[in-house]
């Protein structure tokens, strides 16, 4: 897996509960994964390009950890092939 392939963006809430995954565009994980690191220890503010080419407004403050992944098949927002509620099937 090379990191292109990586475009979900994982995130562990500090309030804890299951992490979100962002289904992000290629355009938006390369931009992000180029300042992931000083918006969680600025605790910034992000609106990073989903895939299905809407945005979502991020306040690192309340992320506890965030990573890249390769997009899982289910329970992503964001993605190109959305299911009911938003999340892909």
């Amino acid at each position: 897996m090379t990191e292109s392939t990586k475009t979900a963006l994982v995130l562990h809430l500090a309030s804890g509960g299951e992490p979100l995954v962002y289904a992000l565009s290629e355009e938006g994980a390369t931009a992000l994964a180029a300042r992931l690191q000083t918006l969680m220890t600025s605790g910034g503010v992000d609106a990073p390009l989903l895939a299905d080419e809407s945005k979502v407004t991020i306040n690192f403050a309340h992320v506890a950890t965030a990573h890249f992944e390769e997009a899982p098949s289910n329970r992503v927002y964001g993605s190109a092939n959305k299911g009911p509620h938003g999340f892909a099937r």
